[in-house]
């Protein structure tokens, strides 16, 4: 590790940045710098300002992608370098309003009924039975899961923790799948190719998150659904059915660990009471069309 590196991540340590916003923001400087062939402090403003463009103009990434390039860019030129360049302020991603893919109830169930592997299956139904990140449920503990209170406790984006209900039916699930592992810590261990025995002699982690976006798209795949679904979606549709089963928006704000309101609005365009009520004004408003 050079000790330019090292100097970015103690000063992100130092903010209490999430380990995962490390990661993205060490991986945004290095792709700057591997654009220029060059390393990132010998980088001039005239260059920041072709790499955004280049990143807009030629690759056309998503405003997530360019968001995160801009903060982690932004940290290592202001709090690493000191340096105050007017382009950092000026760079804006186009914000997008694009509303997010939702699965109906069924299709959720043929989805993951599709997974095979238990520790994905069951991985990702407890991540749409708690409205969790990937990385939540992925990191769910033995510690926990409250079975007195039906409720886990989840450590959340942003070191903010919840709680969340824990349905029912999903508690004998999750009880069932440890005995297969029986680790003392995750209820989700990585299994390795000589199986999570083996894992966790080893003192493995918990599932990747790589393995379980594998796992969902080949099960999307597979069960013939035409959207462009990901494991995020499982958390969009558990929002929608809880609205649809007539749940307060401000108790799905505080499942989700939404911060503003606003951002839990958005499910309310995707229930089917909202489209109901347009269904029989535009079925009477287009009944000529289809008669000659």
């Amino acid at each position: 590790m050079t000790p330019l590196r090292q100097r970015m991540l103690e000063d992100m340590q130092l903010r209490g940045l999430s380990a995962r916003t490390q990661e993205c923001y060490v991986a945004a400087v290095r792709q700057f710098a591997e654009h220029f062939h060059t390393r990132p402090d010998r980088l001039t403003e005239e260059e920041l300002r072709q790499y955004f463009l280049y990143l807009a103009n030629d690759k056309k990434v998503a405003r997530a992608t360019a968001t995160i390039a801009l903060c982690g860019i932004r940290f290592f030129f202001e709090q690493t370098l000191r340096r105050e360049w007017t382009t950092l302020r000026f760079v804006r991603p186009v914000r997008e309003k694009k509303l997010p893919v939702v699965l109906s109830r069924e299709e959720v169930r043929h989805v993951l009924g599709l997974i095979r592997i238990p520790v994905y299956r069951e991985c990702l139904t407890t991540i749409y039975a708690g409205g969790l990140r990937l990385l939540e449920g992925a990191r769910l503990q033995v510690a926990d899961i409250d079975s007195g209170r039906m409720v886990l406790h989840i450590h959340g984006k942003g070191k903010q923790d919840r709680y969340v209900p824990l349905p029912a039916p999903i508690l004998p699930r999750l009880r069932a799948y440890w005995r297969t592992h029986r680790s003392p810590e995750w209820v989700f261990p990585a299994p390795t190719r000589r199986g999570l025995r083996h894992s966790l002699a080893h003192h493995g982690g918990p599932v990747t998150r790589s393995s379980l976006q594998s796992a969902f798209r080949r099960a999307v795949r597979k069960s013939g659904i035409a959207k462009r679904a990901s494991v995020h979606t499982l958390r969009h549709s558990y929002a929608t059915h809880l609205l649809e089963a007539g749940v307060n928006l401000r108790i799905i704000q505080e499942i989700l660990g939404h911060r503003s309101l606003r951002t839990t609005q958005i499910y309310t365009h995707l229930t089917r009471d909202v489209q109901a009520t347009l269904t029989d004004p535009l079925n009477d408003l287009m009944r000529d069309l289809g008669s000659r």
